[in-house]
């Protein structure tokens, strides 16, 4: 058993190494969706906000976004799983995002404390 996993990691070793990993690296393929993880993990950390905070066309923007770049990442050959997973993620994330901005703004029953304000004024 422990000669397989010696051998597993040889083979991982040398798959690390080689030319055409290197040159994935070096590539759009792989700089493209690590520069757009930026976008899901800011999503993600804003679900914990005010939603009062939340763009509901720019949420919609990102959810258009993120669709389209989901098909494209799966059209192109090769198939660009990394970019597929971060929007992928995007998408999840953004629809959270709507949905909070939908409660907050159209679905909450109690009135916010600024909204009373004005009316009563």
């Amino acid at each position: 058993m422990g000669s397989k996993v010696n051998n597993l990691g040889k083979k991982f070793i040398e798959q690390l190494k080689s030319k055409e990993f290197r040159d994935y690296l070096m590539s759009t393929h792989f700089w493209g969706p690590v520069a757009n993880w930026g976008i899901p993990i800011a999503a993600i950390a804003d679900f914990k906000k005010d939603p009062k905070f939340i763009s509901g066309k720019m949420t919609v923007a990102l959810c258009l976004y993120s669709a389209m770049f989901m098909r494209f990442a799966w059209k192109v050959q090769p198939r660009n799983m990394l970019l597929f997973a971060c929007h992928f993620t995007n998408e999840g994330a953004q629809l959270v995002q709507l949905t909070r901005f939908i409660e907050h703004n159209y679905l909450t029953k109690e009135k916010r404390p600024e909204v009373a304000a004005v009316q009563t004024a």
